[in-house]
């Protein structure tokens, strides 16, 4: 069987201001760490794991193939148990289930558990055309491993170059994942901040503090590959803005604020003032109650940073709008002022005033022909204008 194989030269272009773009269509929250599971071949011909064998210090993984399979082939129901610091040998044959094709495999253990199989995380590769003899990988599991079930994942990949990458799309070939229970490696039941079910809270400002991404945290926001750190705050009515700096961390930060419905509050990547690699941003809090602060790295970045947060507070006149709330908000059909008669104006982001009413007398303000967003709603008391922020969903 005669195959063309055709190399494509693709051009990518390493610009942040294009991540950034991408930010604001991503989904921000997840349950946990997500491996990529949209992988592996597209035919069930040819190349092929044909066997996978390691013994742990507790039970041990004795997988056979053929035949073949599309896509990843979750087999997590199989695993053993590794110890942090110890010696293993996998033993895997990259074989086939029909044709004799050239191509390369890789094997990798998640061993600091944020759902990524990084070049570093490695235990062994392969070329050749098989048949060729069984590839032994002799590793060393970290001793600053995760305790916990973590996966390993095997590729091979037909026509692939090494290092492969483990999260790749192709014709012919085997992806497979199994289970790894790591032990005697670094507990991280004791850290917070990993997602928004278990922030770290910030009870009180000013805040400052320290902490390492680099270890027991996950990838939980999808905007990058990184490890992300949580942030809980719940700005008190006396606040006007929050002002996060990242200033003086060790690596390549990215900072973002959502909301308690993951809508996108402000997000930052380089801050000027703050070295070449530092995030810092400032957010209002009119209206924006629960509030997420997220630290990660910008792509795979990792490491200690330095966090301080700080707030501005409301003058005397300011905290005369206090006494005007919004109810609902955010609001779905309607609205109400409590404590306003008179001009009302609700005006978009774009300054625009979509809505506006010459006497408000404390009725329901119907919001059923505005598009979901930031409103700012403006209104008058004796002689003086006010205006509060009003979230549309």
């Amino acid at each position: 069987m005669l195959r063309n194989f055709s190399i494509l030269a693709q051009l990518t272009i390493a610009m942040r201001n294009i991540h950034l773009l991408l930010f604001t269509s991503l989904t921000i929250f997840s349950t946990n760490a997500q491996y990529c599971t949209a992988v592996g071949p597209t035919s069930t011909a040819d190349s092929n794991v044909g066997s996978v064998q390691l013994t742990g210090v507790l039970g041990s993984i004795n997988y056979i193939g053929c035949p073949g399979v599309i896509g990843l082939q979750n087999l997590t129901a199989l695993g053993t148990t590794l110890n942090a610091g110890g010696s293993y040998v996998a033993n895997i044959q990259f074989s086939t289930c029909g044709g004799n094709y050239a191509g390369a495999g890789e094997a990798w253990i998640d061993y600091d558990q944020n759902g990524l199989f990084d070049p570093s995380e490695s235990i062994g590769t392969w070329s050749g055309i098989p048949p060729t003899p069984l590839s032994i990988f002799n590793f060393n599991v970290p001793a600053g491993a995760q305790n916990g079930v973590t996966r390993m994942r095997v590729t091979q990949q037909e026509q692939g170059i090494l290092p492969l990458n483990p999260c790749a799309t192709f014709a012919w070939g085997s992806v497979m994942d199994f289970s790894i229970t790591i032990g005697n490696g670094i507990d991280c039941s004791a850290y917070v901040g990993d997602d928004t079910v278990d922030p770290i809270i910030v009870a009180t400002l000013p805040y400052t503090n320290t902490g390492d991404n680099s270890f027991c945290y996950s990838n939980q926001n999808l905007v990058y590959n990184s490890p992300d750190v949580y942030y809980q705050i719940t700005p008190s009515p006396l606040m006007q803005s929050i002002t996060v700096s990242l200033c003086g961390s060790s690596f390549d930060t990215f900072l973002s604020v959502v909301d308690a419905f993951g809508n996108i509050v402000a997000f930052n990547d380089d801050a000027a003032g703050c070295g070449t690699t530092s995030s810092s941003l400032t957010f209002e809090t009119a209206g924006l109650g629960l509030a997420y602060v997220i630290v990660e790295g910008w792509g795979n970045a990792s490491g200690a940073y330095n966090i301080s947060i700080n707030a501005d507070f409301l003058g005397n006149e300011e905290l005369i709008e206090q006494d005007f709330i919004l109810f609902p908000n955010p609001a779905t059909t309607n609205f109400s002022i409590k404590g306003i008669q008179g001009k009302v104006e609700i005006i978009d982001l774009t300054g625009k005033i979509v809505k506006h009413i010459d006497l408000y007398n404390g009725e329901n303000i119907s919001i059923l022909n505005l598009k979901n967003g930031m409103y700012t709603v403006q209104f008058g008391k004796e002689k003086q204008l006010y205006s509060k922020k009003l979230m549309i969903q």
